[in-house]
């Protein structure tokens, strides 16, 4: 069993984990609509892995891209036209990624108490639970390093080593995107038509229907799969 700070594991009687102790007022789909959080470990150091400011995947990810590009336009010597329609797949690639992960693995849910369940708050259920907490808004990069470095590794095997720069290109701007859009969602208001649809559908994910709206960057996936 994970080592919550806050306490043993429950089971709200629909596959629901959370911590003892922290449960939802009645008709509510969260804890805490405030910009605040719960501890989960015990041990501060791996707390701190859980928590990262907003603006860190820009510093770790703009200079990969960078250096993307650089190998695409100087190494490769990749045409515009092609890097274009790379960068673009990639992009589209993250979308599906970003839907599939949201809707089978982050709401994976299993009504058997134990290690999954855990899993599953780490990993979602705490950002349902609060879902303005500032701090765990963005993907932590104890997460996004070697989850990025695993995508790599298998898109090398697909792609050619002169395409690869340009498509991961793409697949690492989505990646931030989602990012930025995600925190926007939660802390900013919008005055642009599409992005206040974005945020008005990630709005009924959250508190009204957790079984539609899988996507956050886009709402292709869940047009598509009718979700």
């Amino acid at each position: 069993m994970l080592d919550f700070e806050v306490g043993r594991e429950y089971s709200d009687g629909a596959g629901e984990f959370r911590p003892e102790g922290l449960r939802a007022e009645p008709g509510k789909n969260y804890l805490s609509n405030k910009d605040e959080s719960v501890p989960l470990f015990r041990n501060k150091y791996i707390e701190k892995l859980t928590k990262v400011h907003p603006i860190t995947p820009l510093v770790i990810f703009c200079p990969v891209i960078a250096y993307l590009l650089w190998r695409s336009i100087f190494v490769f010597s990749v045409s515009l036209f092609l890097m274009s329609a790379l960068i673009a797949c990639g992009i589209l690639c993250w979308t599906l990624f970003e839907y599939a992960v949201h809707r089978f693995v982050f709401h994976f849910e299993t009504k058997q108490e134990g290690l999954l369940q855990e899993l599953q708050f780490l990993f979602h259920g705490v950002h349902h639970a609060y879902p303005k907490d500032s701090r765990r808004l963005v993907m932590p990069p104890s997460v996004s390093i070697p989850l990025g470095l695993l995508i790599y590794f298998a898109a090398s095997k697909v792609w050619p080593e002169k395409l690869l720069p340009s498509f991961f290109t793409g697949f690492v701007f989505g990646y931030l995107c989602y990012d930025m859009i995600h925190f926007a969602i939660h802390h900013f208001s919008f005055s642009n038509k599409t992005f206040r649809k974005i945020k008005r559908q990630h709005y009924l994910h959250h508190y009204s229907n957790k079984e539609n709206g899988f996507g956050v960057s886009s709402p292709l996936w869940d047009y598509i799969f009718r979700t």
